[in-house]
């Protein structure tokens, strides 16, 4: 079977703080490393998410390898929303040009900024423009400065609602607001959902099922109860999680039946890959 990882991070690798994060979960904070590991477990490719730069320059990764969406990230957007770079939109198409770019990524958690603010309409109507979806973190935060007010998966139904010429992809199934998540994602047929960053580190995934019953449960229940098998994708949040592992997670989650949309095929549409 074929995966790709719709939702990753890639740091530079002279990162000390990213290598003890990815040696912890059994893994190199390293390109050659990915690629080697990839093709063992028959990742064929992943969707980078952007950070700390909106310059096209930046974002030059193996094509054989990753696309990636641009993000709008709290290194480029101020907490308060009030002064955005005058740039931001300029930068943002001349990324959505390329065919490497499949999309965009938005943090309003980590921004304060609602997903309704004005800022986002440009970036709304340029993805729409472009066909390419708009990637939002719902969910729980990597830390405590984040606002989850923002990124409760309600806010993503309101713009859902308001821009239907617009796909977008809510990161992390809204984890842990679930009921709310799989009523966003049913409601609206512009929403799909990936499924990365359900676990962090590493895991006895047999002892894992048994312990945290009720959760995995919950995730169950909510993942069949809306039937959307055609817009859910794999991801990993790499390097937070051993890929591996990660991979037998979902596939405890998803019923075998559907492997071959969630790892490969919805993620390929949805981010117009143009895999074969």
């Amino acid at each position: 079977m074929k995966i790709i990882d719709a939702h990753l991070h890639l740091f530079p690798a002279d990162s000390p703080k990213i290598e003890a994060m990815a040696a912890a979960v059994g893994h190199h904070n390293s390109t050659d490393h990915l690629r080697q590991v990839y093709g063992a477990l028959n990742i064929v490719h992943g969707v980078v998410m952007g950070n700390h730069s909106m310059a096209p320059a930046y974002h030059n990764y193996p094509t054989d390898l990753f696309h990636y969406c641009i993000g709008l990230d709290s290194s480029l957007l101020p907490a308060d929303g009030t002064a955005a770079p005058e740039d931001l939109v300029r930068l943002a198409e001349e990324n959505l040009k390329r065919d490497a770019c499949c999309g965009v990524k938005l943090y309003p958690g980590y921004n304060h900024i609602w997903l309704t603010d004005p800022l986002y309409e440009p970036i709304y109507a340029l993805a729409a423009r472009y066909d390419k979806p708009v990637a939002v973190h719902m969910g729980l935060s990597a830390g405590p400065r984040a606002h989850l007010k923002y990124c409760h998966p309600l806010v993503l139904d309101e713009v859902a609602a308001d821009h239907p010429d617009t796909r977008f992809v809510m990161c992390h199934f809204g984890n842990p607001f679930l009921d709310a998540a799989a009523a966003v994602v049913e409601k609206n047929p512009n929403v799909a959902a990936d499924l990365s960053g359900l676990l962090e580190g590493r895991v006895d995934l047999t002892a894992y099922l048994r312990e945290q019953a009720g959760y995995v449960t919950l995730l169950k229940t909510w993942l069949t109860a809306i039937g959307r098998w055609d817009d859910l994708l794999f991801g990993t949040d790499w390097p937070i999680v051993n890929l591996g592992e990660y991979i037998a997670f979902i596939q405890a989650l998803v019923p075998e039946k559907y492997w071959e949309q969630v790892f490969f095929q919805n993620a390929n549409r949805i981010y117009g890959l143009g895999l074969h």
